[in-house]
């Protein structure tokens, strides 16, 4: 079995330091020397395969500078591409668990030196200030490094337990599925695109890779990364492409054999439709396993008990880190009405002292990523005077600073009542709905009247609340007194269930059980 050190998670770089803000300005001058204008095609069967059509990955910041080009694959490549897929499990499968986890721990050790790098490229394609980008690349080396040991555990006959039973030998065996196909978030385009892809390679399977259409640049930097720390060819395809296109071309193949998604709910639940039809006449001889994160209307709770300095610095780093633009991001302060007045006034005091900018001068707060993230939130601020005081915020003017770019005011919005549209729908932006509730128990039912269950959180002194919270509060993710974002891999393990998605748990103890079979095999003495 291979002998390495125990997991632990990445340590996030101080950018308080001078030095190493010095030294991430000079990664993202050498981003802009040498990936700048780069164009990435798709890769099928580890042939580089250009095509007519191109995505252009648009710096959101400044939306006058293309960072670089992807490819732009058909439903024509998408049929090669999983083709090649099934090949390529053919052998891939009969790597021994130890092999194929080399090639995740080469992975991040490249990526470790290629660090700040990655980081720099995240800024300029979808606007990460320095921390948000470090942070995640740090979550994207843990997740190569806590799968690859993950693995040992599924290695073997006999790696699952069972009951000892006189005169049979009986064991477990974990097998791969297959070839399948991960739909991965422009958000994360670093973490989660990797993230995804390890967990089922890692374990014999195949994947054909479709990045989102504003993330290619990192995606292929990083499927770059992987060929270089000596990934065969076809294990992963990389196909950039129209979700309603070659996305959906491949989650209703009846080829498929398994698909793991992040995003939207309604485009989850469509693929989940989709996949669930079984086309036994063409072929198809199991039922798809589908893996899906699906967001959320994640909401904190504080009351009269809480330390209110430490719940508005909560609220706050949770509803604003990357403008909101995160599944697990506080999009609902829910505070008791004794201490209302006092948790809003601060709330928006901090609030207003963020620095609105670009990814690379390290703004505290940058673009959304793109003209219908931006088209849409303006939607939501455009109903925030009819459902609530807007006391902070509220405007879209598409600048900072002089730069064009899709910018949206920090907003914070009060007395917004829990069942209006913006306490209830995924806004996925700068938009805080506060919500008054009459004491504890008002407070918990509000947190639960949404159809969604992924992070929340509760800011308050009385055990008794937190105990009963962690029973009944309908979250995958909850955290007590601190934000309710930043899951560490391996610490804290992510995903929701009700409409948040399957609560598959990714960077967590069984998260690579989603990409196996179990055979059961009995001989007789």
């Amino acid at each position: 079995m291979l002998k390495i050190e125990e997991y632990r998670p990445q340590s996030f770089i101080d950018f308080t330091k001078e030095e190493n803000i010095q030294a991430y300005q000079e990664a993202l001058a050498k981003v802009r020397r040498e990936l700048v204008g780069k164009h990435y095609p798709l890769i099928i069967n580890g042939e580089r395969v250009d095509t007519e059509q191109k995505f252009e990955s648009v710096n959101p910041c400044d939306t006058s500078e293309v960072v670089g080009t992807t490819a732009r694959a058909t439903e024509e490549h998408a049929e090669q591409a999983l083709q090649g897929a099934w090949k390529a499990f053919e052998e891939w499968k009969t790597w021994s668990m130890d092999a194929r986890a080399r090639v995740l721990l080469k992975a991040s050790a490249i990526l470790k030196k290629r660090r700040l790098e990655a980081c720099a490229l995240m800024s300029l394609e979808v606007g990460k200030n320095y921390a948000e980008a470090d942070v995640e690349i740090a979550e994207a080396i843990d997740f190569l490094e806590y799968y690859a040991r993950q693995a040992m555990k599924y290695d073997g006959f006999g790696a699952a337990e069972t009951t000892w039973f006189d005169g049979e030998e009986n064991g477990l065996m974990y097998l791969p599925l297959g070839a399948g196909v991960s739909i991965s978030p422009w958000n994360f385009p670093g973490a989660i695109f990797l993230g995804m892809l390890a967990a089922p390679i890692v374990v014999g399977n195949t994947v054909i890779a479709k990045p989102a259409e504003d993330s290619g640049m990192i995606a292929g930097f990083l499927v770059d990364i992987l060929i270089e720390a000596g990934l065969p060819a076809g294990v992963v395809q990389f196909l950039p492409g129209k979700g309603s296109e070659v996305g959906e071309y491949l989650v209703q193949h009846p080829q498929t054999r398994f698909i793991t998604f992040t995003g939207s709910r309604d485009v989850g639940l469509r693929i989940n439709e989709v996949a669930a039809k079984v086309k036994v006449d063409e072929g198809q001889k199991w039922i798809k396993r589908v893996i899906m994160e699906l967001g959320g209307k994640d909401g904190m709770i504080v009351d009269e008990t809480a330390d209110i300095d430490n719940a508005i610095t909560a609220a706050v780093q949770g509803a604003f880190g990357f403008n909101g633009q995160k599944c697990s991001a506080m999009s609902r302060l829910i505070v008791v009405d004794d201490v209302y007045d006092d948790v809003v006034n601060g709330f928006v005091e901090r609030a207003g002292k963020l620095k609105v900018g670009t990814g690379e001068e390290n703004a505290n707060v940058t673009a959304v990523v793109n003209q219908m993230s931006f088209d849409k939130i303006k939607g939501y601020l455009d109903i925030a005077p009819e459902e609530g005081k807007v006391l902070l915020g509220g405007e879209a003017p598409g600048e900072a600073n002089g730069k064009p770019g899709y910018y949206v005011q920090p907003t914070i919005v009060g007395d917004v009542k829990r069942d209006a549209r913006m306490a209830q729908e995924e806004i996925f932006g700068p938009v805080v709905s506060v919500i008054r509730a009459r004491d504890w128990q008002d407070a918990l039912d509000i947190a639960n009247s949404t159809v969604y269950g992924l992070t929340g959180g509760v800011c308050s002194s009385r055990r008794e609340r937190l105990e009963e919270a962690r029973e009944k509060f309908e979250v995958g993710n909850l955290y007590f007194n601190r934000k309710i974002t930043g899951a560490i891999v391996g610490v804290q393990p992510f995903g929701g269930y009700n409409l948040s998605g399957t609560d598959s748990k990714a960077g967590g103890p069984e998260y690579l059980g989603n990409f196996m079979q179990l055979k059961t095999v009995t001989e007789r003495w």
